[in-house]
């Protein structure tokens, strides 16, 4: 018996060190591959930081060419983010603590469906469906709210702004939001919410006492992820926005994304022009690094709370 305990604890040694083994590789791996990208974009763009400002696109440097499409970027991914975000936790918090069983376990397919959609059908969506029925809201914003400089006209004939972008966008991270969110819901200890609610407090107060403190850093990982493929979303964009210079309101035809302007014009793009995509590329690859990080500092300060505490 002795010895038949002995070799099972050696084979579990030996396959825990093939684990920890196979995992230090993979994580090694991705960090090697992840530097052979960043390497491969600074190289390949510094001929476009390094051009005369007149030969860039646009005739004033690589400067003025990038910023106008980087807040093209943020400006988008900010609006799906205000917009799908208060939802999605709602969503979220409907399905794991309010909705029957059965219900919930409808609800949750349909979301996890949701989110598995291809980009492209919902830029179909946006461009088709989407923006013919946000003329004449966009109208009244222009004529009612135009002394707002986000909502100043004169309105886009075809709806094709950035708001539509950002609602499309919304709309397509939502379900990862929402998704997340109910995972992470799940997993409130049921001690806590038994707890609340045996001392007498109401489902909501239960919730807001018990399931959020515990899910705070889970839900800012699921906005951060959100928000990775709000920034990075390409042909739901392309297919949504009509691109044209800067403009400071959301319902006038103009702006682009990273992302869109790359796909939109990197299949013709030869010598200076295929460098600036790249540099573009490298930009918004800085830009994922940065909010990456950000995210994983403010998840940092609030790992404090866990079910065990």
């Amino acid at each position: 018996m002795s010895i038949t305990k002995q070799a099972g604890s050696a084979g579990g040694r030996t396959g825990d060190k093939v684990f920890s083994g196979a995992a230090l590789g993979a994580g090694v791996l991705i960090m090697v591959v992840l530097f052979a990208v960043a390497v491969f974009l600074l190289v390949q763009a510094l001929p476009a930081f390094t051009a005369a400002p007149a030969d860039v696109t646009g005739g004033r440097g690589f400067t003025s060419y990038i910023v106008p499409i980087v807040v093209g970027t943020l400006i988008a991914a900010a609006i799906a983010l205000v917009i799908a975000t208060p939802i999605g936790v709602a969503v979220a918090l409907f399905i794991s603590h309010y909705a029957p069983r059965r219900l919930a376990q409808g609800l949750g397919y349909v979301v996890d469906l949701l989110a598995a959609i291809p980009s492209v059908v919902y830029g179909a969506w946006g461009a088709s469906f989407l923006a013919s029925q946000l003329k004449e809201p966009y109208q009244w914003l222009a004529d009612n709210l135009g002394w707002i400089p986000i909502f100043a006209g004169p309105a886009s004939s075809t709806a094709k702004t950035m708001l539509t972008a950002g609602i499309v966008l919304a709309v397509m991270v939502l379900p990862i939001i929402a998704s997340l969110c109910r995972e992470i819901f799940l997993q409130a200890p049921a001690l806590h919410q038994e707890a609340a609610l045996a001392l007498g407090a109401t489902r909501w107060e239960m919730v807001r006492m018990a399931v959020l403190p515990f899910a705070r850093g889970g839900i800012i990982s699921a906005v951060m992820l959100g928000l990775g493929r709000a920034l990075g979303e390409t042909m739901a964009v392309a297919l949504v926005l009509s691109s044209g210079p800067l403009m400071a309101s959301l319902i006038r035809s103009g702006n682009q994304t990273v992302a869109a302007e790359i796909a939109l014009n990197f299949p013709e793009a030869f010598g200076l022009r295929l460098h600036e995509l790249i540099a573009a590329g490298l930009v918004l690859f800085i830009i994922t690094l940065v909010v990456n990080m950000v995210a994983r500092w403010i998840i940092n300060r609030h790992k404090e709370f866990s079910g065990a505490n």
